[in-house]
């Protein structure tokens, strides 16, 4: 009898005690917070699950990477009660003869609980890939910690329509934060700011349309996941690799508490965790991340800085989230108003009123006439400064010090509060709080004779002043020996952000530009080896009127473009009279010479017609200024490596205002003979409708196989104008005849087309070549006619 009750005991005594080896707890067993042997490993020894320490007496239990010495909790994948902390006595987690998973505290209070409820035999299993899981012993899973994921997926882990990431509150405070990481209602992945007050999406960028990033809508699956080698796909069609992709190691993709979002790896656990991808570079980017009436600095080497405005102190020395607070109270007497000019500074959204068109007076006016603003923006065109934009704040979120930023912001402050204000904008104790600290540096005196003294000052004195000269003479040589010293120039980045080449160091890539791959109106192109070895494609400008300040404000411009249709441009070179601007190379070449080489099939000539639409639309209704590409041609559309289209040579391109459609600032004839819209030649004002007219003769050329300058004997005989080929198509079209789409499409597309198709892109295309410039569509109808009619026909 005293065997059996000894062996009981010991039975039971073993059901309750976990080693550090196990990987699974069994029904009516615990683990204890006080207990640290206590702690699931996965049979690989990858993963550990146990409570961790995340303050004083406060803990987790959570699922991190198993480490020697494991100390801290940045390794962490998931937590079940990150928002509610147990204490360091008397808590366990235990899973009961019930089914459930239920952690309580000291005083028996549930802290967190799975919810879930089976009789049969069950165990709580911690699998190689990380994930926690309760399962009957006959397979069926009852919880698992993939299902509510908190800041963390790792490898194979999938995000869904029901499950989102949500920041910690910063790297010392691991309770929910303010970012999120989801599936929107409209199927596309977002990052999300989630504050106290406000909320806004900040990625991808709110200002661009889905599509024209390469996300799709309308794949409602809503799944996304990142695999061991580091690539990550999404049913939004977007995704990525990281640097190291190809190499299995151990990964965590993590939404941190700063709101952008990483992909962490390693080789083994020895090692330490480095950043393989991320979302956003510029971390200012990120809503809320300075808290309001703060602005946010970026630099790629010391990282993020916040400052609050002038006149306004940290709220929370130890958290920037919440922003700062004024130390002075506003009136709604404009004679006790005033306003403090910030130059550099940009504040997104939250505007009260937007003026297309005003002065400095009228927008000063509209903010005095209401009490709740805070304060204004006004900003310009960079190409012109003519056209003043108007933007009155009722909050100060969002900030950025921008040095290129084409505008200015007024804070509003009492007029008996603008001296101590610009006082504390250079020297603002809260500044120091996050960036400069200046350190008190106490010297020791000592008796010095009055000689002494004056010898110092004298010495001091004219060191500065040999100072000044040395400096004086080393700009003078500097600006002498510029041009014999330009083949020795190495990386040198202006606001543009590109590099700048040297004329010797292109002309050397080039072998003296000996190999012609284009030629078109605004120069010519040749192709290229970089130092580095790339493969480039540099144009040689022809005409090089403009001066290099001129030139660099449009290749700024330009540098700001970002579209996955548009050529990606490396750098550029303003030399003396030498304009050349270097591009990425295209293997596949341009869509005239795959039409004339007969290498591409209708799915590829459709990819391209509805590729070429989208950046066209992009040009002209989504970037800051109305840019027209003025020749739209098949030259000018070259082919990446899967034959998706880019658009390139913007040596005739024109930045305009999009408050003024006559534009009569363009009166040169520019384009190429045949694909020129009729306004070109009858004098009429220019819009963005004469690239819709050039796209529309491209994607007619695309489906015949025949060139609008093609001799006229070999369409219908007759002389006519330029539209000879769209004649010919409405005449073919027009006829009764149901072959009338055999009798036009390019016979080496063969027989494997979708016929639907081709009658949806010539009718669009007729559409573009209308000689009323006003019954044209504009490129994002058109691409919205591509788009619908295309996802009908699948």
């Amino acid at each position: 009898m005293a065997l059996s009750i000894t062996l009981f005991l010991l039975a039971s005594l073993l059901s309750f005690q976990i080693s550090s080896s196990s990987s699974s707890l069994r029904k009516g067993s615990s683990l204890s917070v006080e207990n640290p042997q206590h702690v699931l490993v996965s049979p690989n020894g990858m993963f550990s699950a146990g409570f961790l320490a995340i303050g004083e007496n406060a803990y987790s239990f959570a699922i991190w990477f198993t480490e020697p010495h494991f100390h801290s909790p940045n390794t962490v994948t998931w937590m079940a009660n990150r928002d509610q902390p147990v204490n360091g006595k008397g808590s366990k987690l235990s899973l009961t003869h019930a089914g459930n998973i239920v952690l309580v505290d000291a005083g028996f209070n549930t802290a967190w609980s799975s919810n879930t409820a089976s009789l049969a035999p069950a165990e709580l299993h911690l699998k190689d890939d990380g994930n926690l899981v309760l399962r009957e012993l006959q397979g069926t899973i009852l919880w698992q910690s993939f299902d509510f994921p908190t800041d963390t997926l790792v490898p194979g882990q999938p995000l869904t329509r029901h499950t989102l990431l949500v920041s910690a509150r910063s790297e010392s405070n691991h309770s929910s934060g303010f970012y999120k990481f989801f599936f929107s209602d409209d199927n596309i992945l977002r990052l999300v700011y989630d504050g106290p007050d406000v909320s806004s999406n900040y990625w991808p960028n709110p200002w661009q349309v889905s599509w024209h990033i390469g996300r799709t809508l309308f794949n409602s699956s809503r799944i996304a996941a990142l695999n061991s080698l580091g690539r990550f796909r999404s049913s939004d069609n977007f995704t990525f690799v990281t640097f190291d992709y190809g190499m299995v190691l151990q990964r965590r993709l993590k939404l941190d508490s700063d709101g952008n979002l990483r992909v962490y790896g390693r080789k083994s656990a020895v090692e330490k965790w480095y950043v393989s991808w991320k979302a956003i570079r510029n971390d200012c980017i990120i809503h809320g991340v300075c808290g309001p009436n703060s602005t946010c600095g970026y630099d790629p080497k010391s990282g993020r800085t916040c400052k609050c405005l002038p006149g306004y102190r940290l709220r929370n020395h130890s958290d920037w989230s919440y922003g700062c607070e004024p130390m002075f109270d506003l009136t709604c007497n404009w004679n006790e108003t005033t306003f403090l000019e910030m130059r550099g500074v940009e504040f997104y959204g939250y505007d009260n009123y937007y003026v297309e068109v005003s002065n400095y007076s009228a927008c000063e006016n509209l903010c005095l006439q209401n009490c709740t603003c805070q304060g204004f923006q006004h900003s310009y065109s960079l190409r012109d400064g003519l056209y003043y934009r108007c933007y009155t704040k009722t909050k100060f979120l969002n900030g950025q010090r921008l040095p290129r930023f084409p505008g200015t912001t007024y804070l509003r402050i009492p007029k008996s509060y603008s001296l101590s204000v610009k006082e504390s904008a250079i020297d603002s104790v809260d500044d120091h709080h996050v960036c400069s600290v200046q350190l008190q540096r106490a010297y020791i005196k000592t008796l010095e004779s009055r000689v002494v003294r004056v010898l110092l000052w004298f010495a001091a004195a004219l060191g500065a002043f040999e100072m000044v000269c040395i400096f004086v003479v080393w700009c003078f040589l500097i600006r002498t020996g510029q041009k014999s010293n330009a083949d020795q120039q190495g990386y040198h980045l202006a606001a543009t952000g590109f590099r700048k080449f040297s004329y010797s160091e292109l002309k050397k890539a080039t072998k003296g530009f000996s190999q012609e791959i284009g030629r078109g109106a605004g120069g010519v192109v040749y192709k290229g080896i970089l130092s580095d070895q790339r493969h480039a494609a540099i144009k040689r400008l022809n005409e090089a009127k403009q001066g290099e300040g001129e030139f660099l404000a449009e290749v700024s411009i330009i540098g700001r473009l970002n579209h996955m249709n548009l050529i990606e441009m490396w750098g550029y070179c303003a030399e003396g009279k030498h304009r050349l601007l270097v591009y990425e190379y295209m293997e596949n070449g341009s869509l005239a010479q795959n039409l004339s080489s007969n290498t591409l099939d209708w799915s590829k000539r459709y990819n391209i017609v509805l590729g070429t639409a989208r950046v066209l639309a992009y040009l002209h209704e989504e970037c800051l200024e109305w840019i027209l590409h003025c020749d739209i041609k098949p030259q000018n559309i070259l082919l990446d490596s899967n034959y998706q289209p880019r658009l390139a040579d913007f040596g005739l391109s024109k930045l305009l205002n999009r408050n003024n459609p006559n534009n009569p600032s363009i009166s040169m004839i520019r384009g190429t003979r045949g694909y020129m819209a009729p306004e070109w030649v009858f004098n009429l004002p220019i819009t963005s409708k004469v690239d819709v007219y050039s796209y529309g003769i491209v994607v007619l050329e695309m489906v015949t196989g025949k060139s609008p300058t093609t001799s006229i004997d070999d369409i219908n005989g007759e002389e006519t104008y330029d539209g000879r080929l769209v004649t010919w198509v409405r005449e073919k079209r027009s006829n009764s005849n149901t072959s009338w789409v055999e009798q036009i499409i390019d016979p080496v597309i063969g027989l494997n087309y979708d016929k639907s198709k081709i009658e949806i892109l010539i009718t669009v295309a007729l559409k573009c070549v209308l000689e009323d410039r006003d019954s044209r569509p504009n490129m994002s109808q058109v691409v919205e006619m591509l788009q619908c009619h295309g996802s009908d026909s699948h």
